[in-house]
């Protein structure tokens, strides 16, 4: 059977496990919130259910258990301590030293056979060390880790290309930067007042109120006045 392989996506590493688990739970969140206002939930007594506001997107998290001992033949590692064969997993959880990534997890590919292929962060792990020898040196670590499915990042996605893309000498904008303003205020963050509505602003830059869902806002309700938007060519 094939091994459960992780692929470091920035740097082209492999990590493979030493045993696969012998099972996957997945677990899905759909993007669903409670609608709020600036005085808290919107409820009432005459209300069945909260309010809610359908954000789009959502989170899906894959957990798993994984099982190293250092008398298990198959590693590259030859160690006696087995931290060694788990650390490279541990460490995905830690936040990258490369600031362009704004210290977040580094990205990896969970790949098994060709029945999964998933592109993921791991967002917690925990070990239990067990068969100390003489030293004290851990020789077997059942192993737990927690991904989130995510999307890798596009060539043209990055803040540096918000206000076009190369297309020759003139080019065509892929997206903008929309700077959100105060409702009535007519100046971008000021204080004390809510942001415009974001159905305003599609219609103002798109011509479309309904757009809006397409500024790939993982809230629109916690959108504050100086808060920049990209806005898609539509």
């Amino acid at each position: 059977m094939e091994r459960v392989v992780f692929l470091l996506e920035d740097a082209g590493e492999r990590i493979a496990c030493l045993l696969n688990p012998e099972s996957l739970v997945l677990r899905r969140r759909a993007g669903i919130r409670q609608r709020e206002s600036a005085g808290g939930l919107v409820t009432g007594s005459r209300m069945t259910d909260d309010s809610l506001i359908y954000t789009g997107g959502g989170m899906t998290s894959i957990e798993m258990d994984l099982v190293f001992d250092v008398s298990i033949a198959g590693s590259s590692i030859v160690t006696e301590d087995v931290r060694e064969l788990t650390g490279p997993l541990w460490r995905l959880a830690e936040n990258a030293a490369d600031t362009r990534q704004r210290g977040q997890p580094r990205l990896c590919r969970l790949v098994w056979g060709k029945s999964w292929n998933i592109p993921a962060v791991v967002s917690a792990v925990s070990e239990r060390l067990e068969h100390f020898n003489a030293e004290g040196v851990p020789r077997r670590s059942w192993f737990r880790m927690r991904l989130l499915r995510c999307r890798l990042p596009e060539p043209d996605e990055s803040f540096d290309q918000l206000q076009g893309v190369p297309g020759g000498e003139t080019g065509t904008a892929a997206a903008r930067a929309y700077v959100v303003m105060g409702d009535g205020a007519g100046a971008a963050g000021s204080a004390g007042l809510p942001a415009e509505p974001l159905s305003l602003v599609a219609y103002r830059e798109t011509g479309d109120v309904s757009n809006w869902r397409e500024f790939g806002l993982d809230n629109p309700m916690s959108v504050i006045p100086g808060q920049l938007l990209e806005i898609p060519d539509l």
